[in-house]
């Protein structure tokens, strides 16, 4: 039954059927009239998605290579940044920079706690010089569950003349983010979250003072140089040749998203979120990011309680019911594990999730009545069924 293995962790998330079959399809010409018009209607609702007029473009990479984009095309050597570090893809926006020679000023926020834009505020009053290019934060990080505010983090920027750029590769779609409402310059995202698509593909979306930056970036860029890609998708097609493939599949996963309605999505995020932080409590477990305001609707963190063996437990939740949940990475192995919400997902896939967890944790002692998590889930569901009618 391999192939119907429930696949709940932050990404790559499961891949609906219409996708699948999107994508079966013999090989095409990327500089085809006929794959142009793909690019076409596909960049149109890219903008829908991001909730943007500016241009999105597609890079065939990885969230991780829309990353460097962000930070290549306006960033030079010795350029002060500051970047708000969540967990650990906060800790690689830092990398990256401190790669390429700029000077990080990184701020850590506390395990399950959001980035303070007070704080954002104070760091850009001092900055007298102006002396900081940019700010660097995840709209939601995956790492440890939490959501930041993007909205306050701009308006506390204030005047200041840095770039916000915002990593919303588990975000987009998922919460709310009107790009050109609250302002931010340069956004990411990427295929193997919510767009419900096999990683390999990024997208990324700049304001005109973030192209006005860029013109004066010396930094080295070839492959993701958005110069060329702004030039290329003027004529509906890419720099260099793109996973085709992948891109037939974002033609049909758009199509499901703007079918939904992004209000629709939002509102079942936030179903998903709360059926499994009030079941992962009911069962006498603690959530990471005890703020709901803060906590992910995307992915929900859960601290291993003292006793449990996290490798025990997944093992038991994979070999005997075949679901598949998240391990912490770094210095949080073995001390989280993390229930991911995203994607081609629905409320009775995460009522089996937590059936699954609840006799796991049975059969390990740490639980010893079943049905309180499932009965919570199922309380959830109909709370929100009625809310419909």
């Amino acid at each position: 039954m391999y192939e119907k293995q429930l696949l709940l962790i932050p990404g790559p998330t499961m891949v609906p059927p219409r996708v699948l079959r999107a994508m079966a399809v013999p090989p095409v010409g990327h500089r085809s009239q006929k794959f142009s018009q793909v690019v076409r209607e596909v960049s149109q609702n890219l903008k829908k998605v991001f909730q943007t007029e500016r241009d999105v473009y597609i890079l065939t990479a990885s969230g991780t290579g829309a990353m460097e984009a962000a930070v290549t095309n306006f960033i030079n050597p010795g350029d002060k940044v500051l970047v708000l570090v969540n967990g650990k893809f906060g800790d690689r926006f830092a990398k990256i920079n401190a790669r390429i020679g700029a000077e990080v000023i990184r701020k850590d926020f506390e395990l399950g706690k959001s980035a303070d834009p007070e704080l954002v505020k104070e760091i850009l009053t001092e900055d007298k010089g102006q002396e900081i290019k940019a700010v660097f934060v995840q709209q939601n990080e995956t790492a440890t569950g939490i959501l930041n505010n993007i909205k306050a983090i701009k308006e506390a920027m204030g005047n200041h003349p840095a770039l916000l750029i915002v990593d919303s590769i588990s975000g987009m779609a998922v919460a709310d983010f009107p790009v050109d409402e609250w302002g931010a310059d340069v956004v990411i995202a990427g295929s193997q979250k919510a767009f419900m698509l096999p990683p390999g593909l990024a997208f990324i979306t700049l304001s005109e003072k973030a192209w006005k930056v860029n013109e004066t970036c010396k930094n080295y860029n070839y492959y993701f140089d958005l110069k060329a890609a702004k030039k290329n998708l003027a004529q509906d097609t890419t720099p260099y040749t793109p996973a085709t493939s992948l891109i037939l599949g974002l033609q049909e996963s758009l199509n499901i998203l703007l079918e939904e309605g992004l209000e629709n999505i939002y509102k079942k995020q936030q179903m998903f979120k709360e059926i499994v932080r009030e079941a992962v409590q009911a069962l006498g477990l603690e959530l990471v990011v005890k703020d709901e305001k803060a906590a992910s609707p995307a992915i929900t963190a859960v601290k291993v309680p003292e006793g449990l063996v996290w490798k025990d437990l997944n093992k038991l939740m994979l070999t005997n019911f075949n679901v598949e949940i998240a391990g912490g990475q770094d210095e949080l192995k073995g001390k989280i594990f993390r229930i991911g919400h995203i994607g081609y997902v629905q409320d009775m896939d995460l009522l089996t999730a937590i059936a699954a967890l609840e006799m796991a944790l049975f059969q390990l002692g740490f639980v010893k009545d079943l049905g309180r998590g499932v009965r919570v889930c199922q309380e959830v569901i109909l709370r929100y069924k009625g809310e419909t009618k």
